[in-house]
């Protein structure tokens, strides 16, 4: 992922309990709550002070925008507590204690973790950081919440993957234990090590009895990794593989728009043992299709096969002039279909399924992170790659699975000609499209029983002041978070 600068650096227990839950990297269902359940009685309403940073885009007009949380927002049981700066990776889970509702948020740059106590109308009322940035060791990108209903795991857990070189590991948090900020303990070597972006399970009914974990590296060799154990809900005991064509073609450009391809996972070895480097030569050695960033993945909803549909993005890169594309690699990037046989999860047919080199600069430009539903793929763009031919801001994308139809769905809202507005969100005055990125989109409808409701994160990497410096109170990150953020609800969005 990018700032408006330059590139940045690369890139809790519970006893059992029957929790509603949201999952983050795509859309999850509430096993708990009938689809037909609503809550008329909840209204969403705008809960920060500052104004919603996204705008509907035409034939969108249905949507409503509201906010949950801002950087300036004070919550009344932590006056003291700062919502930091690039929010990402996030879930929402109901408060146990049935007061509520439970936010998870990443920061990115601060490589932090925050919990937020939101009351029964959604009202943010005490925050906290459950990971700091000497917990967090690396970049916290995007994340999943992990819940016993959707993935069969014993209780909730916060997987937010490390995205600082190679080396860097993901770490399994519990979202409802006790405040632990600065404990690097909570690692998993079973996964290995990469530059990773997301670590996503795939429902429990996708391979019955089976935990299969997929892993998105987002490096200009990128790989998708695939972590499988024949006992559901382990995360230790499985084999790490990774991504190749049958033919071991590993060019990630002679994947052609229109054509299915056959592939399959292949294992790595001690990986445990192995340090990132030695995993990347293992990935080279076994011919390993080698994709331009991996950001994100998900899974189509709806239960039994479509739990083995899976869509993941290649973000693209360039050369340094913006302009020419690096030989094999996407630029304008893709999102990948990749369906997996029903009786391996080892073996499957990959397709792209959009690129945005169909049409520069019109279409999807760096597509980062993924909701996808049971009819329909979200694309949230991470644009500020600032290819000098982009013609839009950044953008959440609609595509249709059944179609394959594209639609432009919300906008970041610079509002660059209020002086006001750009004296606060935009004070260095930058100019450049698509400097503000998306974080996670998730369906929370059958969490808080309103239909069609969504929620977005919102990296506005103009907006910057020093009272936002060092939110989460860390050692390791003490310059170059001053950053504000925002978590905005989405209503009548299409599933």
């Amino acid at each position: 992922m990018l700032n408006i600068n330059a590139k940045y650096a690369l890139r809790l227990g519970i006893t059992s309990f029957v929790l509603s839950t949201v999952l983050i990297g795509g859309c999850s269902k509430d096993d708990d709550k009938n689809d037909n359940e609503t809550n008329p009685e909840l209204e969403i309403v705008d809960q920060s002070v500052n104004p919603s940073l996204i705008k509907t885009l035409a034939g969108f007009d249905n949507l409503k925008i509201t906010t949950l949380i801002s950087s300036d927002d004070v919550l009344p049981e932590s006056p003291d507590f700062i919502f930091g700066a690039q929010p990402d990776g996030a879930g929402m889970l109901k408060n146990p204690d049935g007061s509520g509702y439970i936010l998870i948020n990443n920061h990115e740059i601060l490589q932090s973790v925050s919990r937020v106590y939101l009351n029964n109308e959604l009202k943010p009322i005490k925050g906290e950081y459950i990971v700091d940035s000497d917990g967090g060791m690396t970049r916290l990108c995007s994340a999943t919440l992990a819940t016993p209903q959707e993935h069969g795991f014993s209780k909730p857990l916060f997987l937010t993957a490390g995205e600082s070189g190679a080396e860097s590991l993901i770490h399994v948090i519990d979202p409802l234990g006790p405040i632990d900020k600065k404990n690097t303990q909570r690692t998993n070597l079973a996964f290995g090590r990469w530059s990773a972006e997301n670590a996503v399970p795939l429902p429990k009914d996708a391979y019955s009895g089976k935990t299969v974990v997929l892993i998105g590296e987002d490096e200009g060799d990128g790989q998708v990794a695939m972590y499988v154990s024949n006992n559901q809900g382990n995360l230790e005991d499985g084999k790490l593989y990774v991504l190749k064509r049958s033919d071991n073609n590993t060019v990630e450009t002679d994947i052609e728009k229109g054509n299915s391809y056959d592939v399959e996972f292949v294992e790595l070895d001690n990986v445990k043992s192995s340090t990132g480097a030695q995993l990347q030569q293992q990935t080279v050695e076994k011919n390993a299709i080698m994709f331009a960033r991996v950001e994100d993945i998900d899974y189509k909803k709806g239960g039994g096969a479509n739990g083995r549909e899976v869509y993941f993005t290649a973000t693209g890169v360039s050369q340094s002039d913006k302009l020419t594309p690096v030989t094999g690699k996407t630029m304008w990037g893709r999102v990948y279909k990749l369906v997996l046989d029903a009786d391996n999860p080892l073996k499957g047919k990959l397709e792209i399924a959009v690129d945005g080199i169909d049409n520069p600069g019109e279409s999807i430009v760096n597509p980062d992170n993924l909701c996808v539903t049971e009819n329909f793929v979200y694309i949230q763009e991470d644009g500020d790659s600032f290819y000098k031919e982009n013609k839009h801001d950044g953008t959440i994308w609609q595509y249709a699975i059944a179609t394959k139809e594209l639609k432009p769905m919300l906008q970041m809202n610079h509002r660059r000609n209020e002086a006001a507005f750009n004296a606060k969100y935009n004070p260095d005055n930058v100019q450049t499209l698509s400097t503000w990125e998306y974080g996670a989109m998730y369906d929370i409808s059958d969490l808080i029983g309103k239909p069609n409701t969504f929620v977005v994160n919102i990296h506005p990497h103009t907006w910057k002041d020093d009272k936002y410096l060092n939110a989460d109170g860390g050692d390791a990150r003490l310059t170059d978070n001053k950053e504000g953020g925002q978590v905005v609800i989405v209503q009548g969005i299409a599933k």
